[in-house]
């Protein structure tokens, strides 16, 4: 709760290229509404939000009330909806201009395709903030424990969430990914089903005690 409520007193605050990264990603319509209720002394936020292709005409009705403007300037002052790849460029560099506070910001409440990109950052406090996303799906949690690039907090943080390694696409992501430690992928092993395991003991990508706890296992299933 405490969480929450810091994060709509910031969007508040949140500068306007913040505000202008969650419009363009626009996951979820509700993020509108929210915005608009935290910044309702911020004409400047209101009028980003009016000109969004892609708020709802009845929200665009109410905004233009706040702004006291008419809603027919919306055509004359808006660009047509961009394609997704001039979107996902958009949003890509809106992001790139924003603070450390701001990304982790956007990390706690952005939606999939921002998550995406700020899982990649350099900063791996920012991708560690995209897994405390409540928003995060198992799916994205299986890509980012396949991932070679991520930090190692990461892999670690997946394994401590026991719902997402009650998940057997995530356990075998984790533990078949070289950067994962050997004591966070050892534990999960007796898991895997045997063919997996299989191929897991002749791997070459992943550590030695990870293969080498692998053929115990398989000897024991195998009765010798």
């Amino acid at each position: 709760m405490e969480e929450t409520k810091l994060l709509e007193l910031d969007l508040s605050i949140a500068s306007t290229e913040l505000i202008d990264a969650l419009i363009e990603e626009a996951s979820d319509p509700s993020i509108f509404v929210e915005i608009a209720r935290a910044n309702m002394n911020r004409p400047e936020i209101l009028r980003l939000l009016f000109e969004s292709p892609y708020i709802s005409e009845e929200f665009r009705e109410q905004l233009s009330k706040a702004l006291h403007a008419p809603v027919r300037l919306f055509t004359e002052t808006t660009k047509a909806k961009k394609t997704p790849e001039m979107r996902a460029q958009s949003l890509l560099q809106k992001v790139q201009k924003l603070s450390f506070s701001e990304k982790r910001l956007l990390a706690l409440r952005g939606g999939r395709d921002v998550r995406s990109i700020l899982m990649k950052d350099p900063n791996k406090e920012i991708s560690l903030a995209v897994l405390e996303n409540p928003k995060i799906t198992e799916t994205e949690v299986e890509i980012i424990a396949k991932s070679r690039s991520v930090a190692e907090e990461a892999i670690r943080k997946v394994t401590k969430k026991r719902e997402w390694m009650k998940n057997y696409a995530i356990v075998l992501a984790v533990v078949s990914n070289p950067k994962t430690p050997p004591g966070n992928a050892v534990p999960f092993l007796s898991e895997l089903k045997t063919k997996d395991l299989a191929s897991l003991e002749k791997s070459r990508n992943v550590s030695d005690a990870v293969r080498s706890a692998a053929r115990r296992l398989l000897q024991g299933r195998r009765g010798f």
